[in-house]
């Protein structure tokens, strides 16, 4: 399913330009490549050509390849029940004549690429009309590159890609977005209409939301949830701020989050590997350690069960 709330709604002329791009490749039967930072309205997108299409009547299945890759794999490709012995078709099968999502597909197994990739190319020896999309918050020129993401696979979405700008990018477009969670948290609650002081979208415009539109949503609905009054203004703000992001930290005079030494440390290696699409090497160097050390970290991390670090190939 879709994360509920991750609208499409803004004015932005790149926001414009990959909406206009989605409207074009949703009449084709072209794979697309959907890349953007994590909550930036990727699988949204990616329902939008769905929902363009002439396949919006048929099925739109999701595959999030960031699981398990045991049960990605028989997802995929169908499984036996254990207990009642039943068949499971395939999400490919299933979807056959609409669309299937496999959303952050960078994250799929290395082993499990290259035979997608031969499923894909084969379906039509077995009467499968399925359109493909996938979402990534990855560079996966870089991963290909680094021999990280398979080649082949990779090609086979060549043909159209749309990169999802950052919320943070959008300026003006932070308000409407804004307007839009509150108008949503409204219709929910059954309550009256809630309004939105200009000083306060202009508050909202600043904040990095470094989690994009989920983040701006989960932000409104908490701090409305918590508010009292029919004005979202810069006190319910600061009070919703306080009570939504530093319930669990200590935060210092600067306004910074204060955790412990070893938090930190986690939080920069796992920064350092994003940024270089888990090129250790690379990571080492901007930390300013060797090699050796981050792989010591890493593996640390990995028994203490850490899940970014566990999935880490």
């Amino acid at each position: 399913m879709l994360s509920s709330g991750l609208v499409l709604v803004g004015n932005h002329p790149k926001f414009n330009n990959a909406l206009e791009t989605a409207r074009n490749v949703a009449v084709t039967k072209t794979p697309v490549l959907i890349s953007g930072e994590a909550g930036s309205g990727k699988k949204a997108l990616g329902a939008y050509i769905h929902n363009n299409s002439a396949r919006k009547t048929s099925r739109l299945e999701i595959v999030d390849c960031s699981d398990d890759s045991r049960m990605v794999e028989k997802i995929v490709l169908g499984y036996r029940d254990d207990e009642t012995g039943r068949f499971n078709r395939g999400v490919l099968e299933v979807a056959n004549s609409g669309t299937v999502i496999f959303a952050n597909i960078d994250a799929l197994d290395e082993s499990f690429q290259k035979r997608l990739y031969t499923i894909l190319q084969e379906l039509p020896d077995y009467e499968l009309d399925v359109r493909i999309i996938a979402t990534t918050s990855k560079n996966i020129s870089k991963l290909v590159g680094a021999g990280k993401f398979s080649r082949a696979l990779y090609t086979y979405f060549n043909g159209a890609s749309i990169d999802m700008i950052a919320l943070r990018e959008r300026g003006t477009d932070v308000e409407l977005i804004a307007r839009h969670f509150i108008t949503e948290y409204s219709t929910q609650n059954e309550g009256a209409d809630i309004n939105l002081c200009s000083d306060a979208a202009r508050k909202l415009s600043d904040y990095n939301w470094n989690q994009n539109l989920t983040e701006l949503r989960s932000f409104i609905h908490k701090t409305l949830s918590n508010m009292e009054g029919d004005t979202l203004n810069i006190a319910a703000i600061e009070a919703g701020e306080r009570k939504v992001e530093f319930t669990t930290a200590e935060v210092d005079e600067d306004g910074l989050k204060l955790m412990s030494l070893k938090d930190a440390e986690k939080l920069l290696i796992k920064k350092a590997l994003v940024f270089t699409s888990e090129n250790r090497t690379q990571a080492a160097k901007i930390l300013g350690v060797s090699i050796r050390t981050l792989r010591n970290k890493i593996n640390e991390y990995r028994t203490d069960g850490s899940v970014y670090f566990v999935n880490l190939r």
